[in-house]
Parts: C-alpha cells; sequence; structure tokens
C-alpha cells in the first residue's frame, strides 16, 4: 500500500515533523506530492501538505488513512518546501509556520486549467543604464548567459532603479531562466510592476501582494506555479514564489524593516532571498540608494561583487549636500518660528523661485505628538493612565496617546504649572508653520494619512515622514531633512544605519547638483552618517557599521537570539536546550513588568546548531504544554 508523507499544519515545535498515512485506492491518483491534504490527527480533522510519496513506512505502528485530497492542484513547489525547511531550521521555527507564509490560502474558484505555456524569451535589453557603473554591464550580461552574478548595487542619486531591476530582469528571462525581485511596500512595487510592463510587456510577469485580496492573489501565484510567467515581483511574501528554474533573485533597500515579517519564525526577505539562491544556483542583486552592514558582509567575504558608480560619474548625478547645524537657530530668529536654518531657508527659497518643489522631512507625524511643561520642560502625562499627552491640532485639548482621555485640566505634577509646549514637533505642525512663512506657496502631506506616489514638477513645499517621500518627475529643487536627532537617538543597534537609510533614499530625489539640486541636512556635521552623506559614500558608512558589530559581536558578524517571555519559562527553555559551548547568555534585560528578555550569542558558524538547541527545546516545553510561550527570534530586525 503506498504511503503518503505529511506536513501537518499545526505549528507546535513538537510536532515538526513528517506523519506518514496509507493513500487509498481512491486517492491514489490526486495523492501526489505538492497537494493539500485532510488527515485524522489527534482525533481531530485538520489540514496538511503531502510533501512526498514512498514505498514503505518506518513506523512500527499503525498507520491512519488519508481522508481527503482538498485539491488536486499541486500548490506547493518541491523547491519551496527544500527553501521553506532551511528557512525554519535558520530561525528556530516549524515548517508549518513557513508554509503559511510561502503558499496564500486555497481559493477554489481560481483553480481553473492553465491557459498556456510560458512565452518566449524577451529581446536582450540596452545595458545603457548599467553602463554608468563600470561593472553593471557586466553583470547584465552574466544574467543573459545562463550565469550566476552575484551583486551589492549602490544606485546613483535620481536613478531609475524600477527600470534598471526590471532590465535585469528582462537579461534574466532572455537566458532562458526565471526571476523574483521583492521590494518593501506597494508603492514600489507600483512603480517597479509599470516598468516591467512597459519593458516586457504585458502578461510576462506577475506582481504579488496581499492588498490584491485572497483570489486574486492565489491566481497569480499559480500562474506562477505552473510556469505561465517566469518573472514574480512582490513584498516579503514574493521571495518564496514558485518560479521555475530560477536565475535571479533581487531586493531593493533590503534595509527597510518591513522585509522582516512580523510573524512566527519572522524571517527577513533578503536571507531568504540569499538561502534560495544558495540552492539553486541563482544571480543575486541587493540594490539600494544606502548600504547595510549586511550587504557589506556579503562583500567583506567575497561572496559578492560591488555595483558602484566611479566618483566622476557620482559627482555628475548627485545632489550639493550641505550639514546645518541646530545651533544655527539661535542665531537666526526669523528662521527659529519655522525650525529652518538659514542655510536651508536660503536653498528652500531659491528652489521654490525656480519653480522647482522642495521637500522637506519630518521624521514624527501628527501635529504635536509630545507636549511638555512650559516652566520646567517635565513631560506631560496623562492623570489616569501616564501615557504621553499630544495635541491633534491648532487649538485643540491635549489628550493622551494611549486612552484618548482629553486633559483640558492638566497640572504638572513636578512644577505645579498648567501651560503645554511642543517637546516634540509633528509633519502637520511644520506643514503649517512653513504655509504660515511662505504665504502663497502650495504645501502638500504625505505621510501615515495619505500617502502620495508623485507630486507634479512646481513651486511648492511637500511635507513627509521617512519612507513617504514622494517622487518628483523632475527631481527637488531642494530637500530639507529636519529633526535629525530623532533619527539618530534611537534606542536600537541599528539607528545610525536607518538613520542615513532614511536621508539616503530622501536625497536621491533631488535634482544634480549642475540643475541646482541642494540638499540640507540639519544636523551636526561631524556625525558618521552626515560625513557619508555629504560625500555620498555609502559604502563607507556600512563597513563602518559591519567593523563596530565586529568589535561588539553582534549581527551579522555573530548569530544572535533573543527570548522573551516570563522569567520562569525563560530560564525553563534555557535549561532544557543544549547549547552549543560557544554560546554566550547575555541577560536577563526587562521588557514590561511581567517579561524580560535573555540574548544568546554565537559565531556565525555554530548559528544552525544555536537553531536547532533553540527549536527542540521549544519541542519539549510545548509536548509538556507549557503554560507561558517564550519568543525566540534569530537575528531580529530590530535590536
Amino acid at each position: 500500500m503506498p504511503v503518503a508523507r505529511v506536513c501537518v499544519d499545526v505549528p507546535l515545535p513538537h510536532l515538526d515533523r513528517p506523519f506518514d498515512y496509507l493513500v487509498p485506492t481512491e486517492l491514489a491518483e490526486s495523492a501526489q506530492p505538492g497537494v493539500r491534504v485532510k488527515i485524522r490527527f489527534s482525533g481531530q480533522l485538520v489540514d496538511g501538505w503531502l510533501t512526498e510519496r514512498v514505498a514503505r513506512t518506518e513506523h512500527e505502528g499503525r498507520l491512519a488513512w488519508l481522508e481527503k485530497v482538498v485539491s488536486a492542484e499541486p500548490a506547493l513547489d518541491p523547491h519551496v518546501l527544500a527553501l521553506a525547511r532551511a528557512v525554519a531550521d535558520r530561525y528556530a521555527g516549524s515548517l508549518a509556520d513557513v508554509l503559511r507564509l510561502a503558499v496564500p490560502p486555497r481559493q477554489a474558484k481560481v483553480e481553473t486549467p492553465a491557459a498556456g505555456g510560458t512565452p518566449e524569451p524577451p529581446e536582450l535589453p540596452d545595458p545603457g543604464g548599467w553602463s554608468r557603473y563600470p561593472a553593471g554591464a557586466a553583470f547584465l550580461r552574466g544574467l543573459a548567459e545562463g550565469r550566476a552574478p552575484r551583486a551589492v548595487w549602490s544606485a546613483l542619486p535620481g536613478e531609475q532603479w524600477p527600470r534598471r531591476l526590471a532590465e535585469a530582469v528582462a537579461a534574466t528571462l532572455h537566458g532562458g531562466r526565471g526571476a523574483v525581485v521583492v521590494v518593501a511596500d506597494a508603492r514600489d512595487l507600483d512603480r517597479l510592476d509599470t516598468a516591467l510592463t512597459a519593458l516586457l510587456g504585458p502578461d510576462r510577469h506577475v506582481a504579488l501582494t496581499a492588498a490584491l485580496g485572497p483570489g486574486e492573489r492565489y491566481r497569480r501565484f499559480l500562474k506562477a506555479r505552473r510556469g505561465e510567467v517566469a518573472a514574480v515581483v512582490g513584498t516579503r511574501a514574493a521571495a518564496f514564489a514558485p518560479v521555475p528554474d530560477l536565475g535571479l533573485v533581487a531586493i531593493w533597500d533590503d534595509g527597510d524593516d518591513l522585509h522582516a515579517e512580523p510573524r512566527a519564525p519572522y524571517p527577513h526577505a533578503r536571507e531568504v532571498l540569499l538561502t534560495r539562491a544558495q540552492q539553486t544556483g541563482a544571480g543575486v542583486l541587493v540594490g539600494g540608494f544606502a548600504r547595510t552592514a549586511e550587504a557589506q558582509q556579503l562583500l567583506a567575504t567575497g561572496w559578492a561583487r560591488e555595483v558602484v558608480a566611479t566618483r566622476e560619474e557620482l559627482r555628475r548625478a548627485a545632489p550639493g549636500v550641505q550639514a546645518a547645524d541646530d545651533s544655527q537657530l539661535a542665531r537666526d530668529p526669523a528662521a527659529a518660528s519655522a525650525r529652518l536654518p538659514s542655510l536651508a531657508w536660503q536653498a528652500a527659497r531659491e528652489a521654490l523661485a525656480a519653480g522647482a518643489p522642495v521637500l522637506v522631512q519630518v521624521p514624527r507625524r501628527g501635529y504635536v505628538p509630545s507636549v511638555s511643561c512650559q516652566e520646567c520642560r517635565e513631560r506631560a502625562r496623562c492623570a489616569h493612565c501616564s501615557g504621553p499627552l499630544a495635541l491633534g491640532g491648532s487649538g485643540q485639548v491635549a489628550s493622551c496617546r494611549w486612552c484618548a482621555r482629553p486633559a483640558a485640566g492638566w497640572t504638572c505634577p513636578r512644577c505645579g504649572g498648567r501651560r503645554l509646549r511642543a517637546a516634540v514637533t509633528g509633519v502637520r505642525r511644520t506643514a503649517e508653520e512653513l504655509g504660515r512663512a511662505l504665504p502663497g506657496v502650495p504645501v502638500r502631506t504625505s505621510g501615515r494619512d495619505g500617502v502620495l506616489a508623485e507630486v507634479p514638477d512646481e513651486a511648492s513645499l511637500v511635507l513627509a515622514t521617512p519612507g513617504a517621500e514622494p517622487v518628483a518627475p523632475g527631481g527637488y529643487g531642494a530637500v530639507l531633512l529636519l529633526d535629525t536627532w530623532a533619527l539618530l537617538t534611537r534606542a536600537d543597534l541599528r539607528a545610525t544605519e536607518e538613520a542615513a537609510r532614511r536621508w539616503f533614499n530622501a536625497a536621491a530625489l533631488a535634482r544634480p547638483a549642475g540643475r541646482g539640486g541642494r540638499v540640507v541636512l540639519v544636523a551636526e556635521g561631524s556625525l558618521a552618517p552626515v560625513q557619508a552623506l555629504v560625500r555620498w559614500d555609502p559604502g563607507w558608512l556600512a563597513e563602518r557599521e559591519l567593523g563596530e558589530r565586529r568589535e561588539l559581536g553582534f549581527p551579522p558578524a555573530a548569530r544572535l537570539a533573543t527570548l522573551t517571555g516570563t522569567a520562569t519559562a525563560v530560564g525553563e527553555l534555557i535549561e532544557l536546550a543544549r547549547l552549543p559551548e560557544s554560546v554566550q547568555v547575555l541577560g536577563p534585560l526587562p521588557v514590561d513588568e511581567q517579561h524580560e528578555r535573555m540574548l544568546l550569542r554565537t559565531a556565525r558558524g555554530a548559528g544552525l546548531s544555536l537553531a536547532r538547541a533553540l527549536h527542540e527545546a521549544a519541542g519539549v516545553r510545548s509536548a509538556r504544554k507549557a503554560p507561558d510561550p517564550v519568543r525566540v527570534q534569530l537575528d531580529p530586525h530590530e535590536l
């Protein structure tokens, strides 16, 4: 009797292994590897994936029967299954959890027969845009010839990066292989989708994102699974897209925190793609205006090569970047009302006079997200829940950001003062200030309440929070980066890297210096990320960051696991884990009144051993039905 090996869709660590079931005669034809099945497990009918058919079982006991084949559609590709297993092992997770991320839920109504085969390969694109980089044309040629070049790409300011990525995909398809490209958000995906359609034509690729809705997303997923298209672009889940004969995996702006999956086992899209490239022998492209320490690690180990422009080409493309210290505001009372040093004020006026838009990046959303006592500067907090007070608009009463209670009669518990002042100014308040200072100039905002994709080439002020900056087709005449301390002083290992990434992404939208483009950064000029932006040298900053991580023993120079839970639960997990001898246990660190966090650090080579030990220990606790959970994260994006 044939035997089916099934991955049970139950995300308990002690059940993270295949289970054998007998295949009834009536299901023998449809019960093929990759299909969804129903099985009887622990007295309940549960879902599962049929991963393999074998002639005999190693189980000595009695086997149960497959109950049902949910769909004869083999939605789970064997290469994706191998990738999911590798990702689960790397992040101390369960295969069932990763498969939930990799394969969208079934929608029976779209499981229609395949429309046809893969279209003919496209023509080789003109490498003109890539020729601005000495190694760019060779990278494109390597993809077209079926080789597997691996590159870390530092894009020039003002670069039409969707077009460059589309050209890399076209070169891969020309060589007869498939491509997967991952971007951070829907706005970037729309730009890339448009560029691919313009270059390849319609129906040559699919874009995958959760915003499509379950039916359309599953339909597009099946087009890739059946080989009807050879290119898939999308957000982080697209890293698992079932593209056959993969020749290129690419990721844009890999430092964006949206690439980190918020659900267990918390994989990062960059690491998923790199793992996939290792398994399939595909080429790799890690691109962005800035550069992460992880990308620099790929260069430092020789695993990838650098694709950068010459300094001469960079000088032609880059805007003029200047740093203006906050202390200039004290010497410039007229500009203080708009929180702009004289240098920034001058740059904005000149750009507006030339008929160009001006971009102002403000790190905080809202109106006044934080207020303090006017007399003693003590942070104003809610009398009911101790949450921070904020102002929602001009003339409004301060209210709590946690419980939303108004604080009309607020009194400072420290000095008895009753007046409030702005401690942090948000993007809407800044827009109001600049609108008063520049009457007659249109003011647009882009942020959480509404993100603009593009603004017209006209004299206007565009205020945006980091990551929500709209594109100006002709480039911004000036880019002003305000309140830089809000990004630099974040209590996070990646604070410097993240601040530089936000600044580079905004500054890249400015016109070249030859066309009058200027960037003014309100920050101390001696800071390393400021110097990197002034010189437009993200590689230097990434190398510096990687060196510091090596000295401190933090990722990517080492592997790090965080265990978060109650003190008893975390202690039990560590006691059960057979940790490698090289593991250092750091902590505990308080998280809140009930929970703490422990850090486990080891060398990069022992990372898989650490993950395996933690997963096995979690399995023991799961089998014992331990009441308090422990959140296990390997190399968390935020630390």
